[in-house]
């Protein structure tokens, strides 16, 4: 303990130092004490700000008017029922292992012009949909159209968390992600009013909306260039963020199983709405939010996202107890609120580890593992559930969601470990800023996270 105390006192002693000797910025310094993002400005809700929200929402209210209308297609084309489950897998599972590849590639070329060349593939995509009469081929290409996806999903978040105020950057994804949820809440009912019109109807509508993306993204100043890392990075991507996403996999498993099979186990257990969980997660997520945000710029990132994965272990635990109206409910309280600060609060800790020139590639790494975890979990609870029952599918996701927290604890030794520059200590970067933050509440080397 003396010993913490007086790394402490030292390293405090050092920031302030720093805080007031302009020419220590131009040195090499260590790490912990100069860990700075970009930071614009303290205004959180400014005109650009909005206007990416309008573009995400554009995007997902886009995107989920053809997911869910997409099967009942391939089955009028001639395809089986497996079939038509594959649209959604092959874009989900080419999205998750392209993104790292297109998060770096937005760093590479700018954000903006990802953002821009997505939308406009996509038109080419909604269109091609129209006029392809196999299902077949509609299923190749969705492989291709899942790259772009990726690059406009990995790119919108980079651009994004470039923008944000560094103190408020928790609580300005939070906002930004209800613009997502919004989108999700009301594109399906709104695709099945317009598929009724036809499936042409539909890919033509959707193309228009890819067109207004395109012109959103041609509207957004670029960014400022940012210098790239000293350090060399083999093929671009972030392998140090990608492994501590595997923590994402695990959880986002049973959120997986969540959306594909909440509503067939209400109706297998008589509850009405089929819809019940669905429409709580959806809600206690919205108003959940805003809030979550805000707790982790104010109490530590690191701290809001442990409790988190017990949330969601929670919640997953209650639909393995029982299906009833009360189980679900439940559920998707506790699991609502664990999943919806989870992400937030995970994203906002993993930025203040990257450099700004890296962001695009940290955004692409945590996709893949997300994607990743949502399409297995999916799959493997259909099989599951096939064979043993909804119970034993929902166990496993809970079993697998529960792994979530050690993992997250063992790989974050490795994610914030401090490069050895010759006779360091080997604290760990997460240890010495938990060190500051006791010594002083007011220094913080990574202005505010633990």
């Amino acid at each position: 303990m003396k010993a913490d105390a007086a790394v402490a006192g030292a390293l405090t002693a050092v920031a302030r130092a720093a805080s007031v000797v302009p020419a220590w910025r131009a040195t090499r310094v260590d790490p912990v004490i100069a860990l700075k993002s970009e930071q614009l400005t303290e205004r959180l809700f400014t005109p650009r700000f909005f206007v990416m929200c309008g573009f995400t929402f554009t995007v997902f209210l886009s995107a989920f008017q053809l997911l869910p209308t997409a099967p009942f297609h391939i089955l009028a084309l001639g395809g089986s029922t497996f079939a038509s489950g594959l649209f959604l897998g092959f874009l989900t599972y080419s999205s998750a292992l392209s993104a790292p590849a297109t998060g770096a590639l937005a760093d590479r070329i700018g954000a903006r012009r990802i953002l821009l060349t997505s939308s406009l593939a996509l038109v080419v995509f909604s269109i091609a949909y129209a006029v392809i009469p196999s299902y077949r081929v509609a299923l190749a290409l969705v492989l291709i159209h899942g790259v772009f996806w990726s690059g406009l999903l990995s790119a919108s978040a980079a651009y994004l968390t470039n923008m944000l105020p560094e103190k408020r950057r928790a609580e300005g994804i939070a906002y930004w992600g209800l613009s997502s949820i919004a989108a999700i809440a009301v594109a399906p009912p709104i695709g099945f009013w317009v598929f009724r019109r036809g499936w042409a109807a539909l890919c033509l509508e959707s193309a228009a909306l890819n067109l207004v993306m395109a012109a959103i993204a041609w509207r957004l100043p670029p960014q400022a260039p940012h210098a790239p890392s000293a350090a060399p990075r083999r093929f671009g991507v972030e392998w140090r963020v990608l492994l501590i996403s595997l923590t994402l996999f695990m959880y986002s498993f049973g959120y997986g199983g969540i959306t594909s099979f909440a509503a067939l186990y209400a109706d297998a257990n008589r509850v009405a709405p089929k819809g019940i969980y669905l429409t709580s997660l959806a809600v206690v997520m919205l108003v959940t939010r805003p809030f979550s945000g805000r707790l982790g710029d104010r109490f530590g990132y690191r701290r809001v996202f442990l409790p988190c994965l017990i949330l969601i272990s929670a919640g997953l635990a209650c639909l393995t107890i029982g299906g009833t109206r009360q189980w679900l409910v439940t559920s998707a309280v506790l699991f609502g609120i664990g999943f919806g600060t989870a992400y937030p609060s995970y994203v906002g800790y993993v930025m203040r580890h990257v450099g700004v020139d890296r962001r695009g590639a940290a955004f692409g790494a945590i996709l893949a593992a997300f994607d990743t975890g949502i399409g297995t979990g999916s799959t493997t609870m259909g099989w599951i559930i096939g064979k043993y029952g909804f119970a034993s599918a929902f166990g496993t996701a809970a079993a697998l969601s529960a792994l979530a927290l050690p993992y997250f604890l063992f790989a974050d030794r490795m994610f914030t470990r401090i490069p050895d520059q010759g006779g360091r200590t080997g604290y760990s970067r997460a240890r010495v800023e938990r060190l500051l933050e006791r010594d002083d509440g007011h220094v913080r080397a990574s202005g505010g996270d633990d």
